[in-house]
């Protein structure tokens, strides 16, 4: 028996040293582990049954298995540890979608984004631009997640703004809650989420991460004309069905007491007491047409008075209807997309009397605007690398006031072009170097172009 103990205190050694050395991956070494361990625990089965065998002997093989047990949570461990390849899930990106990956139990991720920007001192009409240069800790996120079960999970993210929030003459930044939503999911194509959820419109509303777009700044009409980013407080369903994504919810509506002449983000509510006394249905739809091409429609469509009266005593319904239909394709290098949004707002001239806005400061009863946008990533004709170095282009077009009510006038300096010629370079797929020079022209002449370099990283 002295040599039975021998053998499997020398086989046990050596499988921890070869399967930790030799082994081809960490599941294999998983693998072998268990069948060692249960190996060994039937032979202590079988010598407990037999009932000849001293008890120090029994326990020396107990502590073989405890041996062989430990290593086999460790190496269980460091499988779980390592750093999976970034991806999307259910429209969010990729950081924040860590949460879908767990088995159970806390996730945490987060990007980051710092940026540069440089103006012309003087702009398209020689006057003075008025812009100063400025280096900014754009924002810092941090997703927060919990798993209960195959079930039930919460996810969030909590952005800093502009590195720091103070007071006087220090007020800079903020921290908000971009989103806190608990999800059930009953099954991949009926998911239920309820919270303060993010608009389902546009290519980057949802996925805004640095590293999954092009340009060191978001686009400007999906800023001015979709208000990017947006969240309000509300409930739905979403999921995915064969080749076709979608997402429905019912939230608060905008307050139209925000709307502006240059665009309506004012009016977005975010979740902080927000008015509720008008409702609003959004929606999303995109399908997978082939390897890489994605095509896909959004809407968001509700009254936006919450309460607003005109000088008359009477209720603004203010009725807003956004839309937009985008495309985005991703093959073998390439990085293109394109989109067109538009916005209708009823009751114009009666929210212009309610605050106040006269002349060229009328809200827009219709706003629209549109981009395309191509890139290539050159590394890919040379070898097998995960860097890549992406050359783009994207022109833009938007209008904050395409129509004003009668007795109002356009301001020029709201339909604007944009040119924007710029480089990404990515060291590792984490992190992103990004540099691109913008010429804004629009039809009042004033226009001011930039430089803008940014690194930004997601974990």
């Amino acid at each position: 028996m002295s040599k039975l103990l021998a053998a499997v205190s020398f086989a046990a050694a050596c499988l921890i040293a070869v399967v930790s050395a030799h082994a081809a991956t960490t599941e294999d070494r998983v693998k072998a582990l268990e069948s060692q361990v249960e190996s060994l625990k039937k032979e202590l089965a079988a010598a407990k049954s037999s009932g000849s065998i001293p008890a120090d002997r029994l326990a020396e093989i107990e502590r073989q298995i405890g041996l062989l047990s430990q290593e086999l949570e460790k190496t269980r461990i460091g499988e779980a540890s390592v750093e999976q390849p970034p991806t999307s899930q259910y429209g969010l990106g990729p950081a924040a979608s860590k949460v879908y990956k767990k088995a159970q139990g806390v996730s945490v991720g987060g990007y980051g984004e710092a940026i540069y920007q440089n103006f012309e001192a003087r702009g398209d009409d020689a006057l003075p631009s008025g812009e100063s240069d400025r280096a900014d800790l754009q924002r810092l996120v941090l997703y927060f997640g919990y798993k209960w079960n195959d079930r039930w999970l919460l996810n969030s993210e909590i952005e800093y703004e502009h590195a720091t929030t103070g007071e006087g003459d220090e007020e800079k930044g903020e921290v908000s809650v971009e989103f806190a939503n608990l999800e059930y999911h009953l099954r991949t194509e009926a998911i239920f989420r309820a919270g303060l959820v993010l608009i389902p419109v546009g290519l980057i509303n949802e996925m805004h991460e640095p590293t999954v777009f092009l340009g060191a700044r978001r686009p400007d009409v999906e800023q001015r004309i979709l208000p990017s980013t947006w969240r309000e407080m509300g409930a739905g369903v979403f999921g995915d069905a064969g080749p076709v994504s979608y997402r429905a919810y019912v939230v608060n509506g905008l307050n139209a007491a925000g709307f502006e002449s240059g665009d309506i983000r004012e009016s977005r509510q975010g979740g902080s007491n927000a008015l509720a006394e008008d409702l609003a249905v959004t929606g999303r739809a995109d399908w997978n047409a082939a390897p890489g091409l994605t095509l896909g429609a959004s809407f968001f469509t509700g009254k936006s008075g919450q309460g607003l009266t005109d000088t008359a005593g009477a209720t603004i319904d203010a009725k807003t209807m956004i839309y937009e239909g985008h495309a985005t394709w991703q093959w073998r290098g390439v990085d293109a997309r394109a989109l067109y949004a538009r916005t209708h707002i009823e009751d114009v001239a009666r929210i212009n009397d309610a605050l106040g806005f006269a002349g060229a400061d009328s809200i827009g009863e219709r706003q629209a605007g549109w981009y395309a946008q191509a890139g290539f990533d050159v590394l890919t004709l040379c070898s097998d690398t995960e860097q890549s170095l992406i050359p783009f282009v994207r022109y833009e077009a938007f209008d904050t006031q395409q129509g004003v009510p009668s007795g109002f006038v356009r301001d020029g300096a709201n339909d604007v072009q944009v040119k924007t010629i710029g480089l990404s370079w990515k060291p590792i797929t984490h992190v992103v170097v990004k540099a691109d020079y913008q010429d804004f022209d629009n039809r009042a002449g004033s226009g001011v172009d930039q430089w803008n370099v940014l690194l930004g990283f997601i974990f």
